[in-house]
């Protein structure tokens, strides 16, 4: 899904350097190196110095920041939660949501 960023449209074959990954989100560059050895942004490219990030995991990324910075939440709990919101989101899109937001069909 395309990310819309300061009217820029990202998406996934949009590939940013660690460094305008990093300008984009308003972050320091070791923030977005830690989201990505915890697992929670995956980069194409195997050395540090070849990676590039999809530009439409930068919803992704500001959740996360927003995580750490607003309920200071750890990089452990930054995964986990984004791992259950991208649950929560797939199963949402499998079964919809009925009027009251619960998840599935009722009866």
């Amino acid at each position: 899904m395309p990310t819309e960023v300061s009217g820029f449209l990202y998406t996934s074959e949009t590939l940013l350097t660690i460094d305008e990954f990093s300008r984009v989100c308003a972050v320091e560059r070791r923030q977005i190196i830690e989201l990505v050895e915890e697992g929670v942004l995956v980069p194409v490219g195997s050395q540090r110095t070849e990676w590039r990030l999809p530009g439409d995991s930068l919803r992704r990324a500001q959740a996360a920041v927003r995580l750490q910075r607003d309920l200071g939440v750890n990089l452990a709990g930054v995964a986990l939660a984004l791992e259950l919101m991208d649950e929560l989101e797939r199963l949402r899109s499998l079964f919809g949501t009925d009027p009251f937001g619960r998840v599935g069909r009722m009866f």
